[in-house]
């Protein structure tokens, strides 16, 4: 089974001012797709902050780590500068992916790569947006995390009709 951790990046969370509500939203989310969530975690707002906890959720784990919250313009949304010291590779095709499902995507500043054996994608705050974003992503997400061990995982087949060359289907 793949194992998914969830990080809500939340001043308020951490303070008690404001529920958990898109990590909740989240966790119910993968499990509903079939994934474990193996941990759940909260760290405040800030660039170091979120360096420091994707460093120990990843540490020695082998699945996808997903944040919620920090990706926008406020002045300590900074999930995306503490995603980018911690990746080894970014997977930009996710994250552009994650900002086309709506017109709030082109807002997010969401980063996408991997550690060690962990992918790690940045999705907004919003119960909403945080959902919509994995979804965009959801059908590739377990390949590429199987890929970080060994490269043997059968590449998937292409959806009718989105194959290059050949046929279109059409008559």
């Amino acid at each position: 089974m793949l194992q998914v951790k969830i990080l809500t990046v939340s001043d308020g969370v951490v303070f008690g001012t404001r529920e958990d509500k898109s990590g909740e939203i989240l966790q119910r989310h993968f499990e509903a797709a079939g994934w474990e969530v193996a941990d759940r975690a909260v760290t405040e707002d800030g660039e170091d902050p979120v360096a420091a906890s994707l460093k120990r959720l990843t540490d020695g784990f082998h699945g996808l780590v997903v944040t919620t919250g920090g990706t926008g313009f406020g002045p300590r949304d900074l999930t995306p500068e503490g995603t980018r010291s911690v990746i080894e590779r970014e997977a930009p095709g996710l994250a552009e992916a994650m900002r086309l499902i709506s017109p709030l995507g082109r807002l997010s500043r969401a980063v996408c790569g991997t550690r060690g054996n962990s992918l790690i994608i940045n999705t907004p705050g919003s119960s909403k947006g945080c959902v919509e974003t994995v979804d965009a992503v959801i059908d590739v997400l377990a390949h590429a995390v199987k890929l970080l061990v060994d490269n043997t995982d059968p590449h998937p087949e292409e959806a009718p009709g989105n194959h290059r060359g050949g046929s279109s289907g059409a008559g």
